[in-house]
């Protein structure tokens, strides 16, 4: 995979002078990147090998990490941001089911336009999204979001959700948004074979994702989890993440939601789940010893009111931990960027100021998340041979510049400006703007979204 030293050409991409947190080992002040093909083939300490005719990138005054990992979205949420703004997780579902009741093909290929461009801008090379809304007789809906992310120019991780257990069979959704099980079952196994990559450097992988415990039956998610496991793919869900849950769990089925995903296999070192804010000693002792991944949200536990997630506790048990945004209308326009700052500050406040470093936030938005989606093989570190997932931040300006740690910067201070986003060595943000679908065109769609969801109903 990697070239010789010496080696250039069009397709090589060089990053020189930056600070270089690679995450997965050392960091080089002053040091390179340097990637041909779309993999990262030399990294470093001081100026990087002679590359003739490849494309420089100067790198003085900024950090080099790997590519953020969102580990948990939900882009389709983009158009209805705002919304019960002070109700609880279970009240704001309930109010919120209605509206997307009017999803189609053509809004969430807007969604997705405008949520994954305004991940890129936030350092995001690679989002795992959530979607779980098939509204009856609206087709195509799968095949518009993995087009629309080809066009943003970010990896997509489509973590194919459903649900089979509307309002008339104790489910919270209405049931015009929930689909039988074997149709849920069917539509999941057809988007798996059209749109699922194993390739190391896929652009596009399938995860089969039915929604939560309270809108899935107990036969959907254990038929899913045969299914993705004949297929060869991963599962996600949502789990633990609100006392509601726990208290219905504990009414319906006699036991805690770990227990109870742990009954119906979903438990694993191929499941991640979304949150698990409400954990016990021994529910964490049981996803530890599962290899079962966490996706954090920290904005939208604290948005809805929902808890803080044992983010120390499950690293001392190592558990991979990722970062999520989860979605625009639980974390209004949150920045994966800014995520590193609030699980910080969100463990610290739980736990005292050694709960969470800097590198730690950092390494859970990159490799952690990497992890999460079963690719830390070729995602989350920058090391040769790993993808050429590449962010460049800008850390010698106003605000950042009287921090000496350029890691600490980035983490502690305001946002970082986002000088470079390559995703397998090709530009996605340059300085600031996105340079595959331009800013405007993409909050364009998000409001032609939102138009025709809520300001038209």
């Amino acid at each position: 995979m990697a070239t010789e030293p010496g080696a250039g050409g069009a397709d090589t991409v060089v990053i020189d002078g930056a600070y270089v947190a690679t995450v997965g080992g050392e960091e080089y002040p002053g040091g390179h990147v340097v990637a041909s093909g779309g993999v990262i083939t030399h990294v470093g300490p001081g100026p990087a090998p002679t590359a003739p005719g490849a494309r420089r990138i100067d790198g003085r005054g900024c950090l080099a990490t790997p590519g953020l990992v969102n580990a948990h979205h939900h882009l389709f949420q983009w158009a209805t941001q705002g919304l019960f703004a002070d109700a609880t997780l279970f009240e704001w579902l309930t109010g919120s089911y209605e509206i997307w009741s009017g999803l189609d093909a053509e809004t969430v290929a807007d969604t997705t336009t405008a949520g994954l461009t305004w991940l890129a801008l936030s350092g995001c090379t690679t989002a795992a999204d959530h979607h779980y809304v098939f509204p009856r007789g609206r087709g195509g809906i799968s095949d518009a979001e993995v087009a629309a992310a080809r066009a943003v120019g970010v990896r997509l991780e489509l973590a194919c959700g459903a649900m089979d257990r509307g309002r008339s069979a104790g489910g919270l959704p209405p049931d015009s948004v929930v689909e039988t099980t074997d149709a849920a079952l069917a539509r999941t196994a057809d988007t798996v074979d059209a749109h699922h990559d194993p390739s190391p450097d896929a652009m596009t992988r399938v995860a089969v994702a039915p929604c939560s415990p309270f809108t899935v039956s107990p036969e959907l998610m254990s038929e899913s989890a045969r299914l993705a496991r004949a297929a060869g793919v991963r599962l996600h869900t949502h789990l633990a993440e609100t006392r509601d849950e726990e208290e219905q769990c504990q009414a319906e089925y006699g036991c805690t939601p770990v227990e109870y995903a742990d009954k119906l296999g979903w438990l694993g070192d191929d499941v991640w789940v979304a949150h698990a804010v409400h954990l016990s000693d021994t529910a964490i002792a049981r996803i530890s010893a599962s290899g079962t991944g966490v996706a954090h949200c920290p904005s939208s536990n604290a948005r809805l009111g929902a808890g803080v997630c044992r983010t120390t506790e499950l690293l001392e048990a190592g558990v991979a931990v990722g970062l999520g945004v989860d979605g625009a209308a639980s974390s209004e326009l949150t920045r994966l960027v800014g995520e590193l700052r609030q699980a910080v500050l969100t463990a610290r406040a739980r736990k005292g100021p050694r709960a969470l470093s800097a590198r730690q936030a950092l390494r859970m938005a990159t490799l952690g998340g990497a992890r999460c989606l079963g690719r830390e093989d070729h995602l989350g570190s920058l090391e040769p041979g790993m993808l050429a997932d590449v962010a460049l931040w800008r850390v010698d300006g106003f605000g950042h510049d009287t921090v000496d740690d350029p890691v600490v910067a980035l983490v502690f201070g305001p946002d970082a400006p986002l000088e470079h986003l390559l995703v397998g060595g090709a530009t996605v943000v340059e300085r600031g703007e996105s340079r595959t679908v331009t800013p405007e065109a993409a909050a364009a769609a998000g409001r032609r979204a939102h138009r025709r969801l809520v300001a038209d109903r």
